[in-house]
């Protein structure tokens, strides 16, 4: 019987969460740059009864990416990626946070969209700050979709002058993975596979406890105090979101995004909330 493989690119809170909650019956390839973090998770899994295989990888590089989709794949056949990688304003600098969040995500999906199972199906991990991003011009839109991965970071919309700090660099790198995702549901379809986004809230993981503990923790708090939840959500509602696309009740969902912050996008689209990138 062929070995049935769950690809699960970083190891914090979201990816622990969708690695314990898919990868019963498979293998679980698990994969960071921070080995520390790496180890720390799959002995995690492993003490739950998951089979994990750790490799460290760095999204930002092709050559790193490539190497794991063939570790993957030489396992057995990839049935579900679950890309949770990323850096976060705090953590990095705007250059730092395209080469992450927004290349990375473009080398996960052209790497793996070549040896996804026919079948399968992937989740990227964005964010609601995808939504809070400004419309952006058509022509811009097409080109953060379209532009090889290779290609992208000398786009002219992603020069320092256009992307001043860190904040504007993390909304604007989530609102490509939207569209990214979208164009690759496409070339995806042809393998018979599925790709689809999740753009969560404030979910209570390490990164977000340093988030709100910095400079803009007072933003954070106005954020839950005006959501219609009035709390931050949990590691694992978004794996069970995870589960959702992932699985066969999805089978008709590719190339869209769901959305998963306690309404905060809906706070601010009712002038509930105010939020400045700039």
């Amino acid at each position: 019987m062929t070995t049935k493989v769950v690809v699960v690119i970083g190891a914090g809170g979201i990816g622990r969460a969708i690695g314990r909650r898919q990868g019963s019956g498979k293998t679980v390839v698990l994969a960071d740059l921070n080995t520390k973090t790496l180890a720390s998770a799959a002995s995690e899994l492993e003490a739950d009864g998951h089979t994990v295989i750790s490799r460290q990888v760095d999204v930002s590089s092709r050559d790193s990416v490539h190497d794991l989709a063939l570790a993957a794949v030489d396992i057995g056949d990839v049935v579900e990626v679950a890309h949770t990688a990323g850096l976060s304003p705090v953590q990095a600098s705007p250059a730092a946070i395209l080469a992450v969040d927004l290349a990375g995500t473009a080398l996960v999906l052209e790497e793996f969209g070549q040896i996804i199972a026919p079948g399968g199906a992937a989740v990227v991990i964005s964010s609601m700050a995808g939504h809070m991003q400004p419309p952006l011009d058509p022509a811009a839109e097409r080109a953060l979709a379209s532009t090889p991965a290779d290609e992208l970071l000398a786009l002219p919309i992603l020069t320092p002058a256009a992307v001043p700090n860190s904040g504007a660099a993390y909304a604007l790198a989530k609102r490509a993975n939207h569209l990214r995702v979208q164009a690759a549901a496409v070339t995806w379809g042809d393998r018979g596979a599925r790709v689809n986004t999740i753009s969560p809230g404030i979910i209570l993981t390490p990164l977000a406890r340093e988030e709100m503990s910095g400079p803009g923790a007072a933003g954070y708090q106005d954020m839950i105090n005006t959501s219609a939840a009035g709390r931050v959500g949990t590691t694992d509602e978004v794996a069970t979101a995870a589960a959702y696309l992932l699985g066969p009740d999805a089978a008709f969902i590719t190339g869209a995004d769901l959305l998963i912050d306690g309404g905060v996008i809906a706070a601010l689209r009712a002038d509930r909330l105010q939020v400045q990138f700039r």
